[in-house]
């Protein structure tokens, strides 16, 4: 019971808007992300203030994408998970007719995976849209915007069909209650009524992508994905455990509408009790509960608590919760709770009775160069050995659990504040938040050793 089973799907993850580079290149057109030259965590700025930003470079996936590939091929990689950029395919979001030279650059990188048989596991939109849909829409405030969402991923799907099976929508959808504007093209001040507004139509274009998919590529599966920040009382005082529950119901909401296809009574009472109103159209209920999603998704990096007192709280990974006095913290305050994802997986699968998926997982830290120019990242290392013993343990608690790509396997742009020295990778890229490097790429002590657990289905990893 070591081995994690034959059709277990191993990988890495990452996003177009953090590795490609190239960010008007080609036809592509200006996306939200490209706002946010200093990460999502910034305020952005309008086409006009524009200034260079590290991701307008990246690590330059979008010609190196072979040496890549390539290279996770060596490490046994048979799934990458990569985005779509939607302005690479829609400049403006609203264009009748589809940039071709987009649409062949997703051509060329599916045929090559294809070569090294890795299975392409796209996700649709990746914390970014097309910035001209703010501009003249006010993003997904608009539901004219599920019109144009519904135009691209047919567009996609069509295009795709034979070279991509295994689907997502929208990434971390529950990240628009914390990051508006990155997550539904809204201002940072916008108004609860505002954002639930637009997640409403996001909901809606998840529903009708789901449909599509089912009936353009009815051999593909299709997810959702979520940000899975489960939380637990900070205390067994009930006014804590009631408070862990509405926290933990803020993220679950999404799954919910997603999968059972229908508005929770929790939310319905939040909305009553907050003032909200959610505009709709007749269908919108029945095109909901008509889609429900093939799996469930989702990123792990941490827990949090909850408690009753407001003042116990802090920032981590741009969630706010209670810290976890018996959990140790990464090098940016993130709680390091293995523990935790076998909880949420077990919690998950019995809420929800579908299989699951990890398409995030990993630890961001600065990795030095020894003398020998070497990087023994040991500490990654252990990390996600950990993670995934208590993912295997889920599996034996009988979880369905699909797969697992880490996050990212080769240094990336880290999306909350746009520094490179905050890195994920397997593969060292030298690109430095100064914009200087080589882009030369470089394998790191953990390639090695996520190279010998795939090849022993999890045989190598270590129980403590």
């Amino acid at each position: 019971m070591k081995l994690f089973p034959n059709n277990f799907l191993w990988g890495g993850a990452i996003a177009a808007n953090q590795v490609e580079g190239s960010y008007n290149h080609d036809g592509k057109g200006l996306s939200t992300s490209d706002m946010l030259p200093s990460g999502i965590l910034s305020s952005h700025q309008t086409r006009e203030e524009r200034t260079p930003g590290i991701k307008d470079v990246a690590i330059d996936f979008y010609n190196r994408y072979p040496e890549d590939i390539a290279l996770f091929n060596e490490m046994g990689f048979n799934c990458l998970r990569l985005s779509i950029a939607w302005t690479r395919i829609f400049p403006n979001g609203d264009e009748e007719s589809p940039n071709e030279a987009g649409l062949a650059y997703y051509d060329r990188i599916f045929d090559e995976l294809a070569t090294h048989n890795i299975q392409p596991f796209v996700t649709l939109s990746h914390y970014e849209m097309p910035y001209s849909l703010v501009e003249n829409y006010g993003g997904w405030a608009d539901r004219q915007l599920i019109g144009f969402f519904e135009h691209y991923v047919s567009t996609v799907f069509e295009r795709y069909k034979d070279k991509v099976k295994l689907w997502l929508t929208f990434n971390e959808i529950n990240m628009s209650l914390h990051a508006p504007f990155t997550g539904v093209g809204l201002q940072e001040d916008a108004s609860e009524q505002e954002i639930y507004q637009a997640i409403h139509h996001q909901l809606v274009a998840n529903a009708k992508a789901v449909k599509l998919c089912h009936q353009i590529i009815p051999d593909a599966k299709i997810g959702n994905m979520l940000l899975g920040a489960i939380n637990y009382p900070f205390t067994c005082n009930p006014d804590d455990v009631i408070a862990a529950m509405h926290e933990n119901n803020k993220w679950l909401f999404f799954g919910d509408v997603q999968t059972r296809g229908k508005y929770p009574g929790y939310m319905l009472r939040y909305f009553r009790e907050n003032g909200i109103e959610i505009a709709m159209e007749d269908d919108d209920l029945d095109v909901i509960a008509s889609a429900s999603v093939d799996f469930i998704s989702f990123s792990y990096y941490a827990s949090g608590c909850a408690s009753a007192d407001p003042k116990q709280k802090e920032v981590g990974n741009i969630v706010a919760s209670v810290p976890n006095p018996y959990l140790k913290k990464s090098q940016w305050g993130w709680l390091i709770d293995p523990k935790g994802l076998r909880i949420l997986l077990n919690f998950l699968y019995d809420r929800y009775q579908k299989p699951l998926f990890i398409v995030e997982n990993g630890l961001g830290a600065i990795d030095e160069l020894d003398e020998n120019g070497e990087i023994h990242d040991d500490y990654r290392i252990a990390y996600l050995n950990d993670h995934l013993v208590q993912a295997r343990e889920a599996m034996l608690d009988g979880v369905e659990l699909m797969g697992f790509t880490t996050w990212g396997p080769i240094d990336l742009v880290a999306n909350s504040t746009a520094e490179m020295r905050k890195r994920y990778g397997f593969i060292y890229v030298d690109r430095h938040d100064d914009f200087s490097g080589s882009l030369k790429r470089k394998r790191k002590k953990s390639f090695f050793w996520y190279q010998d657990v795939i090849k022993t289905q999890g045989a190598s990893l270590t129980v403590k």
